[in-house]
């Protein structure tokens, strides 16, 4: 079967997006459709920040105090996915900013070793993140769980978007070996976590979708101009930055 010949859902998808995107023992061994799931992205959102909230509520109820809560939460958020969207922005700010040109920078971006652009990139990442559960907890924790889910999903729904736009910046690594993400699966991608943060958020949408776009565009037109294309380091910045974004916007 062909990719034209691959219909643009299938439910074998979700199960295919949690293998690639988690550590969650999910039983997925047919990759073939691993570019048409990018549609799913978002379902492993929901996913994983069902797990982080469900972790916070529980703090939350048995007394804890909010800051614990908080990290509880993005403990959580982090374990489930294998650290891989934060190793995603360490590699992405040592590549980008410690090389001179594209290939130096996909060159850097490979090495497993951290430098100091991405202790740094950790360090302000986390701790966003860490600060704007810890405002979401103090309102509630009704609030810090939609929040937590709908950032989750609309963060990830970036990742397919990229995908479909941007070239590959080289030609392997896990990026590539999905595949090129078809429009139509990215626009599904997008379509499911904008929903999601509408009955998650409300009104909060307009603002999440502002930011994600705007970082998301951001990001694409830097990976474009120092690498040529977007790379997994690519994408695991864009949904880490995305997220905290969209954090903040639910707060204001």
């Amino acid at each position: 079967m062909t990719k034209s010949d691959q219909a643009l859902v299938s439910p074998a998808d979700i199960p295919v997006a949690l293998a690639l995107l988690t550590r969650l023992p999910v039983p997925a061994n047919d990759f073939s459709r691993s570019a048409n799931a990018a549609w799913a992205y978002p379902v492993v959102g929901l996913v994983v920040g069902a797990l982080a909230a469900l972790g916070g509520s529980l703090a939350h109820y048995f007394g804890l105090p909010t800051p614990l809560t908080a990290l509880i939460s993005l403990s959580i958020l982090i374990i489930s996915t294998g650290a891989m969207h934060e190793d995603g922005l360490a590699d992405t700010a040592d590549g980008l900013w410690g090389g001179h040109d594209p290939a130096r920078r996909l060159e850097i971006m490979k090495d497993s070793r951290i430098g100091a652009y991405g202790v740094i990139a950790l360090i302000l990442g986390i701790s966003a993140r860490w600060a704007a559960l810890w405002l979401l907890y103090e309102i509630g924790p009704g609030v810090a769980t939609a929040a937590i889910l709908a950032s989750a999903a609309l963060s990830r729904a970036t990742m397919p978007a990229l995908m479909a736009t941007l070239p590959h910046a080289r030609s392997s690594g896990l990026s590539q070996g999905v595949g090129q993400v078809s429009h139509p699966t990215a626009l599904l991608a997008i379509a499911i976590g904008a929903i999601a943060t509408l009955l998650l958020t409300g009104s909060s949408l307009f603002g999440a979708l502002f930011w994600a776009a705007l970082v998301t565009f951001i990001l694409a037109q830097i990976a474009r101009a120092k690498i040529g294309g977007q790379t997994g380091d690519i994408l695991g910045a864009t949904q880490q930055i995305t997220e905290i974004a969209i954090l903040f916007s639910i707060i204001a």
